[in-house]
């Protein structure tokens, strides 16, 4: 009898033991800030969001449900099959491992989430919902972890995390322009903005010059998409000018662009305008990385977005033609049976297509053999030719056209021939 209560102690001490330490584990499980945000119930709405205290935990899908269940055998509570409202989109996942043992995740909500919850909400369900990220241990040896937002459907004013939803770029007026002469202002710049939230809006108008390395995808995110260690780090351009602008919780704005006058048009070739915003202060949003393990210090998230801004393109040169953006292909310099000198050095530049992945460029002269040929990226839309070009076509008649290529390399739109003169030095 004493041996079997013995026993039942010795075995009721290991359980106690193991609970500890499954509550220590549980004490260390991934942690994230913030644990609940404010969301528009109406439309979209980006949120940063810190994990911290991975200890090797890699993160796997985002899912957005209306009720959670306890995830035994794994750790947290996940979504309940029934009440799946949707994925974060793969287009829209910016996110990233970062600071101390830290993951940084920008929630984009799609409006049909929005309205999912919405719709369960004005059936009786409660008017909260979550996003719950699922991590995993790549060794296999650890249970999964599943760690939930909580998002409280509101109407997307002031109590709101300040972020961008859309960001239009354009000339003013009614016709987009995209080629100007050479010395002539182009017309006013402006960006319409949708947005959630309030707060400051700072940021930078620049401009990419002809010859310049064009920006990627990452140099285009707002400042405050980008997790601590990665801010400054952007590609940075001619400034044009600054602004500080408080946005009142209306959703859009409208903001004026950089003095015309600033916008340069002394060199020919492809000019690409930037809206740069930088990242503020928001009390709705702004990230306390100590809480989380994941760094010291508050990281602010005021204008944050899930996706790259837009670029707006305007081409210098003595076309004289306003084209539309995305229309129809066209050579813009130089133009029909220009006399070209053959010592500075000669850009040809066409107008961009929307649906060019690349573009092929073919010179040749008045026999059909070919001079030149190239393949340019979709975004440049101008060529600086090598010297070797003019220098052994003086005095020719030289011809050129630029096909526009899709993802299988197919020719989508092409120009026409089109010729010009390689005149003596």
């Amino acid at each position: 009898m004493r041996a079997s209560l013995a026993l039942v102690r010795r075995v009721a001490f290991g359980t106690a033991l193991l609970a500890g330490v499954h509550a220590g584990g549980l004490d260390a499980q991934i942690a994230r800030f913030p644990t609940g945000v404010n969301v528009n119930a109406a439309g979209a709405t980006t949120v940063f969001i810190t994990f911290g205290n991975l200890d090797g935990y890699v993160p796997v899908e985002a899912l957005w449900c209306g009720e959670l269940i306890p995830a035994s055998p794994d750790v947290g509570e996940k979504c309940d099959p029934a009440t799946v409202f949707g994925a974060l989109p793969v287009r829209f996942d910016r996110s990233r491992l970062s600071g101390q043992d830290g993951f940084s995740d920008v929630m984009s909500i799609p409006p049909s989430v929005a309205r999912r919850a919405y719709q369960a909400a004005e059936a009786g369900a409660d008017s909260r919902f979550f996003y719950v990220r699922r991590f995993v241990d790549p060794t296999g040896l650890g249970p999964d972890q599943y760690v939930a937002v909580t998002c409280r459907l509101t109407a997307g004013g002031a109590r709101t995390p300040l972020a961008l939803l859309d960001v239009q770029l354009a000339f003013a007026g009614d016709e987009p322009v995209l080629a100007v002469r050479t010395g002539d202002a182009p017309p006013p710049v402006e960006a319409r903005i949708a947005y959630t939230g309030t707060g400051r809006l700072v940021g930078r108008w620049e401009v990419v010059l002809p010859g310049e390395e064009p920006p990627t995808a990452e140099d285009l995110l707002t400042e405050a998409t980008l997790p601590a260690e990665l801010r400054g780090t952007q590609r940075r351009y001619t400034e044009l000018e600054r602004f500080n602008l408080f946005l009142p919780p209306t959703g859009e704005v409208v903001i004026a662009g950089p003095d015309p006058r600033r916008l340069p048009v002394a060199i020919s070739g492809l000019h690409q305008v930037l809206l740069r915003i930088e990242a503020s202060d928001d009390k709705e949003g702004d990230i306390d990385l100590a809480a989380v393990g994941a760094g010291a210090g508050v990281l602010p998230t005021g204008a944050v977005a899930g996706f790259p801004l837009p670029v707006l393109r305007y081409f210098v040169g003595d076309a004289g033609a306003h084209v539309v953006a995305g229309t129809r292909l066209r050579l813009l310099t130089p133009t029909a049976d220009a006399r070209v000198a053959a010592g500075p050095p000669l850009v040809l530049a066409w107008s961009p297509v929307a649906s060019a992945l690349l573009y092929r460029l073919e010179v040749r002269d008045m026999r059909g053999e070919e001079a030149l040929a190239a393949v340019v990226q979709a975004g440049v839309a101008s060529y600086a030719a090598p010297p070797f070009l003019l220098d052994a076509h003086t005095g020719q008649t030289l011809e050129w056209r630029v096909q526009a290529l899709d993802a299988e390399g197919r020719v989508v739109q092409e120009t026409p021939w089109q010729g010009f003169v390689v005149e003596a030095r």
